[in-house]
């Protein structure tokens, strides 16, 4: 015990032990760690207890101790639960002094006395700090002095520790969201020097984080083509930032070119931050790849000049034949009318197919979806119709069959299936401009039924073999612009295979043909 000139000595000296942990770091524990020796040692105590308040639950669960073995603490967790828990009504000093009793002997027989503190801030109940005594004794206001200015230090410490803990979890969400983003983010200063960047924008430029944070934005945003005025013209013009209150972005789009040389096509939204003076802190860049947006942009376009282009031929086609047999001054003998009749019927029906095309893609892109009608379907006996029925449509070409006598049947859409094949029939004859042979044949498996057609034709570059399946995608090339076509044909090909489970592929090399093959599971 210490002696009475000593307590104010050693009182102000763990006071500033505590107060220096606090100050130096936010390790609770530690802190913790110094407020329970210091009360021991004041209070010539024998055990030490901190009990704090848990953010979502409320209870009050033991974080820190001193003097007493590791097993006793769900004991004293569940003695405390009973003191949270209990009635109001009959809560008093006494009922207090009752729990803390129990506390002393749950923990050790010989301890006789307890004392304890709330940890409060602000008004809020944070935990207690409980001290036990082997000795009985009156407690003294210098020892209910004590405990409260170290409970008061321990209050600090764990307020201060749940806010540094809050913000560091919020941090760790920002980060995570700034990594995990699909779009790039760069955050620069007022200097334009970055900061930092996610990981999407190293994937967009090509720049690592170690290397782009310290430089100027742009050594690293280097425009190659852009639409809009950048960011440092627009600083140096007054036009950014201006602080509105409805907020105000500068957005550029254009092309830059990678750290590895490559080319990327970029939109960015620089928005600015500014501080309760109206000082700029930071420019917040959202980096969004618009590649894919400009290929659209480009595909719809020749998409809708194609589509205009084949609507147009077989309304124009259809118009002619149609004045032409309506001449008041000439008489068209019978076989003359039965063949422009024949032309214009011709002419309709691609027009109706064209529309049925655009109807079931743009139908299978709302939808995502292609419902079938299923039915017992045999692609051998189908590929023989077609094959019969496009031989007379070609005189450069001819055909061959290639299936296996006990080829098998398979459960599928008849329609959707024959506009397969037929579509892959028509893509081989179009692509053989110098005839050839087509060949349509299938094998099949214990589980799959295999179906091909190959051609002679101009074959396909590996780079498009892919990308002949996207939509109103059409390879770049002189006998395509020549060759009536949506690049709807493939797509809807593909979209139905899928739909019955199955797999759609193309082998192929310029010059040698290509082989159309799809598999199709037999149950």
């Amino acid at each position: 015990m210490l002696s009475l000139p000593d307590y104010p000595v050693r009182q102000r000296d763990f006071l500033l032990e505590i107060s220096r942990a606090i100050t130096a770091q936010l390790d609770l524990s530690e802190v913790l760690r110094r407020v329970l020796r210091a009360s021991v040692v004041m209070t010539a105590a024998r055990v030490g207890v901190v009990a704090l308040r848990g953010e979502s639950d409320e209870q009050f669960t033991v974080r820190a101790f001193t003097g007493m073995q590791q097993d006793r603490v769900p004991v004293l967790n569940a003695k405390l639960l009973e003191l949270v828990n209990s009635d109001q009504a009959e809560f008093s000093v006494e009922f207090l002094n009752a729990k803390l009793r129990e506390m002393s002997e749950a923990i050790d027989p010989a301890l006789v006395q307890a004392v304890a503190m709330p940890l409060t801030f602000a008004d809020k109940p944070l935990g207690l700090l409980i001290v036990f005594r082997s000795y009985q004794s009156l407690i003294s206001p210098s020892d209910v002095q004590i405990l409260q200015s170290f409970a008061d230090q321990a209050a600090i410490a764990v307020h201060n520790a749940q806010l540094y803990e809050a913000i560091n979890q919020e941090r760790r969400r920002l980060e995570a969201i700034l990594d995990y983003s699909g779009d790039g983010v760069m955050i620069l200063s007022p200097h334009l020097l970055i900061l930092q960047i996610n990981r999407a924008f190293e994937q967009m430029t090509g720049w690592k984080s170690v290397d782009a944070v310290g430089l100027h934005q742009d050594e690293v945003i280097q425009w190659v083509r852009r639409d809009q005025i950048d960011l440092q013209d627009a600083m140096s013009a007054g036009l950014f930032p201006k602080r509105q209150p409805n907020g105000r972005t500068l957005y550029v789009e254009g092309d830059i070119q990678r750290r590895d040389g490559l080319t990327a096509s970029l939109g960015i939204t620089y928005a600015p931050l500014f501080n309760e003076d109206g000082k700029l802190t930071t420019i917040i860049a959202n980096v969004r790849d618009i590649a894919h947006y400009r290929r659209a942009q480009e595909m719809q376009n020749v998409f809708i000049s194609t589509v205009s282009h084949e609507l147009r031929t077989p309304v124009a086609i259809i118009k002619g034949y149609a004045s032409t047999l309506n001449r008041s001054d000439v008489e068209w003998d019978a076989a003359v009318v039965r063949e422009s009749v024949a032309v214009i019927e011709e002419e309709a029906d691609r027009l109706a197919e064209l529309i049925d095309d655009l109807l079931a893609a743009s139908k299978i892109q709302a939808e995502n979806n292609v419902r079938l009608t299923l039915s017992d379907v045999r692609l051998d006996q189908m590929a023989a119709r077609a094959v019969e029925r496009f031989s007379k449509q070609t005189q450069r070409h001819t055909f061959a069959l290639s299936f296996p006598a006990d080829y098998p049947s398979i459960q599928g859409d008849e329609k959707l299936l024959r506009q397969v094949v037929d579509n892959l029939l028509t893509n081989a004859i179009k692509y053989s401009p110098n005839g050839g042979t087509i060949t349509v044949g299938g094998r099949f498996s214990e589980t799959t039924v295999n179906f091909f057609v190959r051609d002679e034709g101009v074959g396909i570059p590996e780079a498009e073999q892919q990308r002949i399946f996207e939509r109103f995608y059409r390879i770049d090339g002189n006998l395509t612009s020549k060759t009536k076509g949506t690049g709807l044909g493939l797509y809807l090909v593909r979209a139905i295979i899928t739909a019955h489970r199955g797999e759609i592929n193309v082998k192929s090399q310029p010059g040698h043909g290509s082989t159309f093959y799809f598999s199709l599971p037999r149950d």
